[in-house]
């Protein structure tokens, strides 16, 4: 019996994709002035480049990071350099209580969140448990923004214009079968970190149908992008031989993380991007992802486990 999907793959859209990969992202010039970003691990890697891109053009920051001496860091200079506000709230976003107190602040927010870009990532060569017993992985490129997105959607909705993007990945693809919703954890199958990454990215690509369709004709858009093979800080978690081999070799091979920057701020700003959503973009191309990303059926049954795991069933977006 063939594996579940194998008839909806193509070899046009690994071929796109590998074309897609080699482009250069589409640029917006427009001014945020005035407008609120707020974003995820912005002190580090393809964060804190994105952050200084909006800052440069007028955009006041609220930034969520782990660091507390990093953040006072960004904060001092960005509103040095640019003359916006930027301000800050220290979440651990692989502890559940801090996402839920991240989502808490946001809520308090008293005025309109403009572009909100979930940024945060991490990859892991071993597994690792969260205090409260979930694959680490899993919670920080999937459930962290899960959690956000259902506890602000009245926020974002009441604004009646809202633009959250996620910072996804073509990794989604390492997951070709789809996810194994009674193994999250990684208690049954031996532990990859490409596949433990993919599973997580394939998650959030999977909640995005239905975030899409339950913010559909609010003003609130929701869209994924894969930032590019760029240089980054994703992985520092990792052994002294995952990080010589990843700063000697693969950071070699890999573009400027300045092209992950402008694709997000023409995601988050362009007017061509207006009432676009649940989309998939290479860059700024837009990309079909892979099959398991767009099956509304599995994405309903995601949607219920992840209820199930964060215990948020009475919460309806």
């Amino acid at each position: 019996m063939l594996p579940k999907y194998f008839n909806e793959y193509k070899v046009s859209n690994i071929s796109a994709m590998i074309r897609n990969n080699g482009r250069n992202p589409k640029i917006c010039t427009d001014n945020f002035t005035g407008r609120l970003v707020v974003i995820s691990g912005a002190t580090s890697g393809i964060g804190y480049i994105t952050a200084m891109k909006f800052a440069s053009q007028g955009a006041d920051l609220l930034c969520i990071n782990r660091n507390e001496k990093k953040s006072a860091a960004l904060k001092e200079e960005i509103e040095r350099k640019w003359g916006v506000s930027c301000k800050y709230i220290i979440a651990d976003l692989s502890n559940l209580s801090d996402i839920r107190n991240a989502a808490a602040q946001l809520i308090k927010v008293e005025r309109s969140i403009d572009v909100l870009i979930h940024n945060a990532g991490a990859y892991l060569t071993k597994r690792e448990m969260t205090q409260d017993g979930i694959e680490k992985i899993f919670v920080v490129n999937y459930l962290s923004s899960f959690i956000i997105n259902t506890l602000l959607s009245e926020k974002l909705k009441s604004q009646g214009r809202a633009r959250i993007i996620l910072v996804s990945s073509e990794g989604h693809r390492f997951v070709p079968w789809g996810l194994e919703l009674n193994d999250l954890n990684w208690q049954k199958r031996r532990y990859s970190g490409l596949k433990s990454y993919g599973s997580a990215k394939l998650a959030q690509l999977q909640s995005m149908l239905i975030f899409a369709d339950r913010f559909s004709s609010s003003g609130v858009t929701i869209n994924a992008m894969h930032p590019g093979a760029v240089r980054s800080e994703t992985g520092q978690e990792n052994g002294a031989f995952y990080r010589w081999i990843k700063k000697h070799v693969y950071d070699r091979m890999l573009r400027p993380t300045e092209i992950s920057s402008e694709s997000i701020y023409y995601l988050g700003v362009s007017k061509e991007m207006e009432g676009v959503s649940g989309k998939f973009f290479n860059l700024t191309t837009m990309e079909e992802p892979a099959p398991p990303a767009l099956d509304k059926q599995a994405a309903f049954e995601l949607w219920e486990k992840t209820l199930e795991i964060t215990g948020m069933q009475d919460i309806f977006v």
